[in-house]
C-alpha cells in the first residue's frame, strides 16, 4: 500500500502503523485510561442521521467559512498538535504547506518542532498558536509577544491539559521525550529500521518554542515533567482574562466542554472556543464534543465562534457538526496518520479527500453553501442532545 491507495482515515492509519515504530504509532493512536472517550468521539456521529433534500440545483458548491476573522476555503482546519517531527521528518513544515495549498488554517503547538517564524514563512494563510499556560508568567508574556511578532492570527489557549492524561499505551513501552524506552519499546523500534534511518539522517529533534526551557539534548526535562512541573494547574479565569486583554486580538479557548465555561469565555472577551476533549487523551469518560455541540451553540453561538474537534473521520461528520451550528471543525489524527505515512504528500492527499467528500456530500444534501446546513437536516436515533 502507498499513499495513492489510501482512500479514507483507516487506510492512512494502517499505512502509518506499518511505517512507524510501535511506541510512536501508539503515541498518536492512543488515549487515556480505557480509551472510552476516544472511541465515543467517532461513534457519536453514528447516532445522528442526515436527511437530504433533492432537486435543489447544486451544480456549484461554496464550502468556504469565516472563523475568528479568518476565511477558510473549506470548513475544516488542521488542529495544532505536538511533536510532529517524530512522525515524519517534514513535521509541521508539511502541514503548513498542505494547509496553504488547500486554503485552510493550521497551527503550531508550544511543543511544536518548528518555530512560529518558520511556519509563517511557509504559509501566509491563517495560523494559530496552541498555547500552554506556564507557572512562569514572564515566559507566558514572552511567548505571546513572540507570537504577535511572528504574525500569528489566532491565539489558541489549551485549557484541558493542566496535567497529562493517563496514557497507558505509552507506559507499556516506556515512551517519552527524550526517549527512555524499555525492552518492549526498543524491540518495536528495531523492527522499523527505516524510521530510525529517516529520523537520524535529518536535523535533530528540537522544540523551538521552548529551547531555552526544555533541554531535549541533555534530557534535562522530559515531556511528562514539562506538563507536571512547568504548566500551572492553578490557571484561573482571571489569568485567562488578563491574557485576552494582553493579546488584544482573536483569542480562542480549546478544551471547553460545558455551557457554563462557554458562557464565561464569551464574557471575558474570547472570540472563539473549540469544544474538545483533547481527542480522548485527557479525561476518559468525558462526553464527546459532538454530543455537547448543540447546547453550547444554543448558549453562546450568537456571541462567539464555536468550533469542535474529536473523532472526525469523514465529510459527513463535518456536515453533521456544521448542521448543529459549528462554524468549522478541527482535524487531528485525520492528518497525523497521513503525515506519518507520507509527509506532505500524505497530508495533501488527506485534505484533498476531505474536500472532495464535503463537496460531494453537500451536493447530495441539496446544499450549495455551508449556511444552508441546519438542524432540519438531522435526525437523532436516541438521546437527542437538544
Amino acid at each position: 500500500m502507498n499513499v495513492k491507495n489510501c482512500h479514507n482515515f483507516h487506510d492512512f492509519r494502517q499505512l502509518a502503523k506499518r511505517r512507524l515504530p510501535g511506541p510512536i504509532f501508539n503515541y498518536i493512536d492512543g488515549a487515556a485510561d480505557d480509551e472510552v472517550t476516544y472511541r465515543r468521539n467517532t461513534t457519536s456521529f453514528g447516532d445522528c442521521d442526515l436527511v437530504p433534500s433533492v432537486l435543489r440545483g447544486v451544480s456549484d458548491v461554496d464550502m468556504s467559512v469565516t472563523i475568528m476573522g479568518q476565511r477558510l476555503a473549506m470548513p475544516v482546519y488542521c488542529s495544532p498538535t505536538a511533536l510532529q517531527r517524530l512522525f515524519h521528518h517534514q513535521g509541521e513544515r508539511a502541514v503548513a504547506a498542505a494547509a496553504a495549498k488547500y486554503g485552510t488554517m493550521f497551527g503550531v503547538s508550544s511543543l511544536g518542532t518548528i518555530s512560529l517564524e518558520e511556519a509563517r514563512q511557509i504559509s501566509d494563510g491563517p495560523q494559530v498558536y496552541q498555547f500552554y499556560f506556564h507557572k512562569d508568567r514572564g515566559l507566558n508574556r514572552e511567548m505571546m509577544a513572540r507570537s504577535k511578532q511572528a504574525g500569528v492570527n489566532v491565539m489558541m489557549l489549551t485549557v484541558d491539559s493542566i496535567t497529562g492524561g493517563n496514557r497507558e499505551r505509552d507506559k507499556r513501552t516506556g515512551f517519552s521525550i527524550p526517549f527512555k524506552l524499555n525492552l518492549a519499546g526498543l524491540t518495536q523500534f528495531a523492527v522499523r529500521p527505516a524510521w530510525a534511518i529517516n529520523y537520524l539522517m535529518h536535523e535533530r529533534f528540537r522544540l523551538p518554542q521552548l529551547d531555552s526551557h526544555v533541554d531535549m539534548g541533555g534530557g534535562a526535562m522530559s515531556i511528562s515533567r514539562y506538563f507536571t512541573e512547568m504548566l500551572d494547574p492553578a490557571m484561573s479565569w482571571a489569568d485567562v482574562a488578563e491574557m485576552v486583554q494582553h493579546w488584544d486580538g482573536q483569542f480562542c479557548l480549546k478544551g471547553i466542554m460545558s455551557v457554563q465555561d462557554a458562557q464565561r469565555a464569551a464574557e471575558i472577551g474570547c472570540t472563539g472556543i473549540v469544544i474538545s476533549n483533547h481527542g480522548g487523551r485527557q479525561l476518559d469518560g468525558s462526553r464527546s464534543a459532538f454530543d455537547q455541540l448543540a447546547e453550547i451553540v444554543d448558549a453562546v453561538g450568537h456571541k462567539i465562534d464555536v468550533m469542535m474537534d474529536g473523532g472526525v473521520q469523514r465529510g459527513t461528520h463535518v456536515l453533521k457538526a456544521l448542521s448543529l451550528g459549528a462554524k468549522a471543525v478541527g482535524l487531528g489524527r485525520y492528518y497525523l496518520f497521513p503525515l506519518a505515512a507520507a509527509g506532505q504528500a500524505g497530508v495533501e492527499r488527506a485534505l484533498d479527500l476531505m474536500r472532495s467528500e464535503i463537496a460531494r456530500d453537500m451536493k447530495l444534501m441539496g446544499c450549495t453553501s455551508v449556511d444552508q446546513l441546519t438542524r432540519q437536516n438531522l435526525r437523532f436515533r436516541q438521546n437527542a442532545p437538544y
